[in-house]
Order: C-alpha cells, then structure tokens, then sequence
C-alpha cells in the first residue's frame, strides 16, 4: 500500500502519525515516546482522508466525538475484516471480550485468533480495539505508543473499568 499523505498530530497519548491513501485512511500509529515521523503528501485525495481523521481525533480526545466517520483504506482477511466491523460496532465506553468478539462473529471457539486479528488492527483508536478486553474485564497487550499504559489511559479516558 502506498501512502499519499502521512499527518502527524499531539494528543494526551502522545503523537499520532495518520497515514492515508487516495481512497482512504490507511494506517494510525500511535508513536512511541521518543519516536519521530515525517509528515508528507502526495496529492489532494490522501491528504484530506488524513486531515478528516486528524479532525475527528482532536474531536475525540476533547470529548465531543464518540463514533468516527472516515473513509478507510485498510488491507486484511476476511476474518480480520471480520473482526475489525464487530470492533467498530462498539461505541465509546463500550468493551467486548475476546470470546463475545468471536462469538458476535460466530466464530466462538476463536477467540485466540480474535486476538490476532485485534492485534494487528491498521487504525487503532478509530477501530477502537482498546475495548476489547481479556475475560473478566482483565486487561490484556495493547500494542500503540506506551503499551497498556496507553490502553490503561484510553479506557479511563472512556470510562471504561478494568481489571489490571
């Protein structure tokens, strides 16, 4: 996938780096502390997915967005696929295990595919899969900037409880 634009913004998680296509937002990278990415465009198209994503993300964290609606560009398998629209599905402040994810999905004995399938999500924060806890309400891996320190601040965030 070749990106047209990449936009970096701030946020209270760090730095966020979209990367969009002429069709769509392709990928967000929530940067690691101390992580530097450049910002470029290509043409008009890609820039405006990714100036509409850095827009609503702003929105997000300043309490005035619960759903984001963006054009997407993202690559994957049908499972994955799959599990992304179930993720999407879920409002702000609203979780789903790994076993319900895969049985909203009617996959429930893959639950430990689901987490792959979370794991490798394109586009965090717009396909919310901070939500996605392990049973019980147990935190689990989050892969973005901090790891489950960004996680861990996201769903207070949204007020969402967990258990550590």
């Amino acid at each position: 996938m070749e990106l047209g634009t990449v936009k970096v913004i701030e946020s209270p998680i760090g730095q966020i780096a979209l990367g969009a296509t002429e069709l769509g937002l392709a990928s967000v990278t929530i940067l690691e502390p101390g992580q530097r990415r450049a910002e470029f465009s290509n043409d008009t198209a890609s820039a405006n997915h990714a100036t509409a994503a850095a827009e609503q993300l702003r929105e997000f964290f300043a309490g005035a967005r619960k759903q984001f609606d963006l054009t997407l560009d993202i690559k994957g398998t049908e499972f994955q696929k799959a599990v992304w629209g179930a993720i999407t599905d879920l409002g702000k402040g609203e979780i789903l295990s790994y076993a319900q994810l895969a049985s909203a999905i009617q996959k429930p004995l893959a639950a430990r595919a689901v987490g792959g399938a979370v794991g490798s999500n394109p586009v965090p924060l717009i396909i919310g899969c901070h939500r996605i806890l392990g049973s019980g309400g147990k935190l689990t891996g989050y892969s973005g900037g901090g790891g489950l320190k960004t996680k861990q601040w996201l769903l207070d965030f949204e007020g969402i409880a967990f258990k550590s």
